[in-house]
């Protein structure tokens, strides 16, 4: 088994307390930092998207259902991969879960082996899913450091366009234009059109 890095965290929402505290008992015997909650409410009122971490969440549950709770994070872009426990699973809501991004199910009753092999290989989805979603931010960032006028100026330089003709598209003069190219290399900590375009055309997932 692959040994839990201490920054993981495994959530498990589930209303019946006998499962949560299984749940927790067998995961944290296994080494991995755990927390537990009652319901899909209670969960996202502490989750935090920067968290690496996978979600472990019963099905049918009173007020938010499992399905609801992933809607959530879908609505918020999480980047938490879920598994679904349930001791109702058919197949239509499986596929219907899975196209939503649901990584897998853990029918009750569950055996330790087969929670230790997703648990694990969930948390490692987590963390490239956490990397990627810490990207596109860094990414957004970086761009929006850029003035309206040098977002203009960027716009038209991946377009492939000269500083003669961008000058003629903003009605400014060329010297204006190779300034704003300076500054836009500055913020983007760039220092050739190559990697500058690599930086603009290097869109978010999120956001295509």
């Amino acid at each position: 088994m692959n040994t839990p890095h201490l920054s993981t965290t495994v959530f498990i929402v589930d209303d019946d307390e006998a499962v949560r505290d299984s749940l927790r008992w067998l995961l944290e015997a296994n080494g991995y930092r755990v927390r537990a909650y009652a319901s899909g409410e209670s969960f996202l009122e502490d989750y935090d998207a920067s968290q690496v971490g996978v979600l472990i969440a019963d099905v049918r549950m009173p007020g938010m259902s499992g399905l609801e709770l992933q809607e959530q994070l879908i609505a918020r872009n999480a980047p938490l991969p879920i598994v679904f426990i349930t001791g109702h699973g058919d197949v239509p809501m499986a596929v219907s879960t899975m196209k939503k991004g649901a990584v897998d199910f853990l029918e009750k009753p569950f055996n330790e082996s087969d929670l230790r092999e997703i648990v694990a290989r969930m948390l490692e989805q987590a963390t490239q899913r956490v990397s990627k979603h810490q990207a596109q931010k860094d990414h957004e960032a970086m761009l929006a450091r850029l003035t309206a006028r040098e977002q203009q100026v960027l716009e038209r330089i991946v377009a492939g366009r000269l500083n003669k003709q961008i000058a003629d598209d903003l009605g400014i003069s060329i010297k204006t234009v190779e300034a704003h190219r300076a500054n836009i290399m500055e913020k983007l900590e760039v220092t050739t059109v190559a990697d500058l375009m690599k930086v603009a055309l290097a869109k978010p997932e999120a956001h295509a």
